[in-house]
């Protein structure tokens, strides 16, 4: 009979060197000392964080400062409520595409037909509207429908029928390119009713000042209210949460940005539309990818598609969706971005649009090798590059240089995101 060497000593055993017993200690998560010990805590739990080489969006936030810094010592009219208020408006149109291709980031995969699937969804638009005497508000749904239809149809020959993500988006940038420039037609541009209800979607602001102020009282309030319940949750769980001194902290914080730039927009012509619709898009799509089975869903198949698929997930359907959520959001992102020119035209889609859009995502805080990012990172990096490109043009610094120094803050971006992830490796947590 054999004997199982394996088996645990008895317990009577395990006390010969009580010594080394009484030292002995439970390896625990550092994650989960979070906060333990209020401010005091927090700063250990950042320190190490940063030595771990989990920075988040701390790069692109100091970048950014020093961006504006720099823009506003060259030039003092970069500060003004009237360029700020412009950058807010500017940056939704690509900030819409960045949102979708966060998603597609997620999985660690690209999409670059985004660009051209935005100018589609604004000639679909500009065709019905114009040439047809639809309803605005009726070609925009058929637009943006067309967006997600589009998505669907790249998921799934990459997801279903297995070519690469690569070949399958660059095919469908070629593809839409064409069939964008088909229906616009021989004059290649539509313009649209300056008062419609395209054009509105960047030109219209709630002049109202309480309109501003509203906003900021809303944002600030379900911050507070839903950092105290998400502590509450995890305090009756038993697990480490946030002090209430540091959820006072971070609410103030908000409050000074949210009624600082509450002042600032009705210094010129009040709250931008455009602005409110894409911070309630980044509102629902951060809630979805952090707080819904199906967000969890997208950074497990980021993390690791073999072990998604052995825990049960259907990986082709989420693969699929991703697309048609980026596929969507890149019509939407059209849309905005033909209701600042007020037309749809063949240049529409093409130039920088798309690896601005990537950039974005990316500059933003988002991972090029999937599972990590957040939608609010399409925010933070559209608005380094938007800054970028106002900051320039306020000095008359020509659309070449533009590209160079946002490629350039790509590179930089793309580099720490790499030195980071191998940093996280030495320390066991990639």
């Amino acid at each position: 009979m054999s004997i199982d060497k394996t088996s645990a000593a008895p317990a009577d055993e395990t006390a010969e060197n009580p010594e080394a017993a009484a030292e002995a200690t439970t390896v625990v998560d550092p994650r989960l000392l979070v906060r333990e010990q209020g401010f005091g805590g927090y700063i250990t739990e950042f320190k190490r964080r940063m030595r771990a080489g989990d920075l988040g969006a701390v790069p692109v936030v100091v970048g950014l400062i020093i961006i504006w810094l720099i823009f506003s010592l060259m030039n003092s009219r970069f500060f003004t409520a009237e360029n700020l208020s412009n950058i807010s408006v500017a940056m939704v149109g690509t900030g819409m595409i960045a949102t979708g291709i966060v998603f597609v980031l997620l999985l660690g995969e690209i999409d670059l037909s985004v660009g051209s699937v935005s100018g589609v969804a604004g000639g679909i638009a500009a065709v019905l509207a114009v040439n047809h005497g639809v309803t605005e508000w009726l070609a925009v749904i058929v637009a943006i429908a067309s967006g997600a239809v589009i998505g669907t149809l790249h998921g799934f020959f990459f997801a279903r029928i297995g070519a690469p993500a690569f070949a399958v988006t660059l095919a469908g940038l070629l593809f839409w390119q064409g069939f964008m420039l088909q229906i616009l037609g021989k004059n290649g541009t539509i313009n649209l009713d300056g008062e419609g209800f395209i054009a509105k979607l960047t030109s219209y602001y709630f002049s109202d000042v309480i309109a501003a102020y509203l906003l900021a009282v809303v944002a600030i309030a379900a911050f507070f209210l839903g950092s105290f319940l998400d502590a509450r949750r995890r305090k009756a769980a038993g697990v480490p949460s946030r002090p209430m001194s540091e959820i006072v902290l971070r609410t103030v914080v908000l409050a000074v940005i949210a009624f600082a730039a509450a002042i600032m927009f009705n210094q010129y012509k009040g709250l931008p539309l455009a602005l409110v619709i894409f911070l309630v898009v980044l509102v629902g799509t951060d809630f979805t990818l952090r707080r819904t089975t199906y967000g969890r869903k997208v950074f497990a198949l980021g993390g690791s598609v073999e072990a998604s698929r052995r825990a049960g997930i259907n990986v082709t359907l989420v693969r699929t969706s991703v697309y048609a959520i980026a596929g969507t959001f890149a019509a939407i992102g059209g849309l905005f971005i033909a209701s600042k020119i007020a037309s749809a035209n063949q240049g529409a889609g093409a130039g920088d649009l798309l690896m601005n859009a990537i950039a974005a995502a990316v500059i933003g805080g988002t991972s090029l090798f999937g599972g990590r990012g957040r939608t609010w990172n399409a925010l933070l990096g559209v608005m380094v590059i938007t800054s970028i490109q106002y900051g320039l043009a306020l000095e008359g610094i020509e659309t070449p240089i533009q590209y160079m120094i946002t490629g350039g803050v790509l590179l930089i971006v793309v580099c720490i995101d790499s030195i980071t992830r191998r940093t996280q490796r030495t320390a066991g947590r990639a």
